[in-house]
C-alpha cells in the first residue's frame, strides 16, 4: 500500500514553525465544494481580528475553471461564508469557514445545494426537524488499495471487524481517534464513531442537528477527516462501493424526527412519513447520490445490509429495510426512523432538503415543487 511523500515530512521540523506567535491576526481557512459535488477546495486568508460571528467573514473569490465550476474566460466565482469552526490544525484562534458557491452574476453554483437547502428548512422550523448522519468511508493507500489489506490478496471475510478491536480487526484506529478529537475540538456535532463491517471501513456519526446544521457539520467533519488522513499519507474514500464482490458497501443513513414524531403519540407522524416516502421512491434515488443513483446502484443491491434500489421496504429492526424503525422506537410509540438508503457520498443538503420536501411539505411526483422566496 502506498502512502503519501508528504507525511514522510518531519512533523517536528513543522512544529517548530507553528509553534511561533501570530501577534493579533487570524488565519481563516475558507473551504467550499468543487464542481463534482463531492470534492473540497480549500485556501487561506489573514484577518486582522479574531472573527465572533459569520457576519464577521469578508467574501472572497477563487478561480472556478480550476474547479469544474468555470471557464477560463469568465472564472471568477464568489466565496460566501455560511458556518464557521474553530481550526483544529492551527489552533485558535484561527477558523475553518465553510461556504456557499455563488457565479459572477450571484446565482448558486449547480453543486451549491445549500442555498434552497437553507430556504426549505425555513419553511418547516417551527417543526423543529431533527438530523443524525451515519458517515461511512474506506481509508486507502494513495494507490487506491485498502488500508491494513494484503498487497496481493485480500483479508479475512467479515465477520470479526465490526466494532472489533485488535491488531488483526481494526485497521486505521490512529486516524479514526485523531478524526474524532479534531471535530470535538472544531465544534463540530460529532457524536460517535466505530469500525465498519469491511475492514479498513469506519463509521462517524453527526447529531443530532437541526434543520440546515446537519449539512453544514456533516460537510466540516468530512474536511476535518480529509486533512487529518492527509497528516498520515492515505486517503478517506466516500465510494459506496469501494471494493466490489462480497463486501459491504458505505452508505450515509440518515434518522429524522420532528418535534411531533418526538412526542407521545410520534409513531403516527413516523407512519406517516413512510407512507409519503414510498411513493416517492425514484425521487429521493435521485438525490441521494451526486450521480443521480448510478453510484447507488452498485450498493444498493438486496445484499450487504442494503434494500433493492428499484424497491420500498421498511420495517421495524430491518437493516435489509430502505427504512428501519428502530425497535426501541416501535415500543415507546414515538422517536425517529432512518432512511438507509443515501450513499457514502452524497450531499447532505440534497438529502435533509429531499425529506423535508417530502414528508413535512407533502410534495409528490418525479420532481421537486418550486417556491417563490
Amino acid at each position: 500500500m502506498a502512502t503519501s511523500e508528504s507525511a514522510s515530512l518531519s512533523k517536528t521540523v513543522k512544529q517548530q514553525y507553528m509553534d511561533l506567535p501570530q501577534g493579533d491576526k487570524v488565519q481563516a481557512m475558507y473551504i467550499w465544494i468543487d464542481g463534482t459535488g463531492e470534492g473540497l477546495r480549500c485556501k487561506t486568508r489573514t484577518l486582522d481580528s479574531e472573527p465572533k460571528t459569520i457576519d464577521d467573514l469578508p467574501e472572497w473569490n477563487f478561480d472556478g475553471s480550476s474547479t469544474y465550476q468555470s471557464e477560463g474566460s469568465n472564472s471568477d466565482m464568489y466565496l460566501i461564508p455560511a458556518a464557521m469552526f474553530r481550526d483544529p490544525f492551527r489552533k485558535d484562534p484561527n477558523k475553518l469557514v465553510l461556504c456557499e458557491v455563488l457565479k459572477y452574476n450571484r446565482k448558486p453554483t449547480e453543486t451549491n445545494l445549500r442555498l434552497m437547502c437553507k430556504m426549505i428548512m425555513e419553511m418547516v422550523e417551527n417543526q423543529v426537524p431533527w438530523f443524525g448522519m451515519e458517515q461511512e468511508y474506506t481509508i486507502l493507500g494513495t494507490d487506491g488499495h485498502p488500508f491494513g489489506w494484503p498487497s496481493n490478496g485480500f483479508p479475512g471475510p467479515q465477520g470479526p471487524y465490526y466494532c472489533g478491536v485488535g491488531a488483526d480487526k481494526a485497521y486505521g484506529r490512529d486516524i479514526v481517534e485523531a478524526h474524532y478529537r479534531a471535530c470535538l475540538y472544531a465544534g463540530v456535532k460529532i457524536c460517535g464513531t466505530n469500525a465498519e463491517v469491511m475492514p479498513a471501513q469506519w463509521e462517524f456519526q453527526v447529531g443530532p442537528c437541526e434543520g440546515i446544521n446537519m449539512g453544514d457539520h456533516l460537510w466540516a467533519a468530512r474536511f476535518i477527516l480529509h486533512r487529518v488522513c492527509e497528516d498520515f499519507g492515505v486517503v478517506a474514500s466516500f465510494d459506496p462501493k469501494p471494493i466490489p464482490g462480497n463486501w459491504n458497501g458505505a452508505g450515509c443513513h440518515t434518522n429524522f424526527s420532528t418535534k411531533e414524531m418526538r412526542e407521545d403519540g410520534g409513531l403516527r407522524g413516523i407512519e406517516d412519513s413512510i407512507e409519503k416516502l414510498g411513493r416517492r421512491h425514484r425521487y429521493h434515488i435521485r438525490a441521494y447520490d451526486p450521480k443521480g443513483g448510478l453510484d447507488n446502484a452498485r450498493r444498493l443491491t438486496g445484499h450487504h445490509e442494503t434494500s433493492n434500489i428499484h424497491e420500498f421496504s421498511a420495517g421495524v429492526a430491518n437493516r435489509g429495510a430502505s427504512i428501519r424503525i428502530p425497535r426501541s422506537v416501535g415500543q415507546d410509540k414515538k422517536g425517529y426512523f432512518e432512511d438507509r438508503r443515501p450513499s457514502a457520498n452524497c450531499d447532505p443538503y440534497a438529502v435533509t432538503e429531499a425529506l423535508i420536501r417530502t414528508c413535512l411539505l407533502s410534495e409528490e411526483g418525479e420532481e421537486p415543487k418550486e417556491y417563490s422566496k
